[in-house]
């Protein structure tokens, strides 16, 4: 009887370590596509949310800035 509790013993460690194994090797795989996905990102010169936004606001005040500017030229020109 102990060498058949030392049997399924030794199986559950094997499969244990064949888990931690495979656990190891897909977090190994996310960081390898994670770097290549942000490599390929990289090339293709996407920008980051962060700088659209902020181009996007100087836009808008630009826009503005035109808007009453044009606004002030016509009055000038009226007189």
């Amino acid at each position: 009887m102990q060498a058949r509790g030392k049997i399924f013993d030794d199986i559950s460690q094997l499969m244990t370590n064949a888990m931690g194994v495979a656990q190891g090797a897909k977090d190994e795989a996310e960081t390898a596509m994670k770097s290549l996905m942000d490599r390929w990102l990289a090339d293709r010169d996407f920008v980051t949310r962060e700088e659209f936004d902020a181009v996007r606001a100087m836009a808008q005040k630009a826009r503005e800035e035109n808007d009453a500017l044009k606004a002030r030229l016509d009055a000038l020109e009226a007189k």
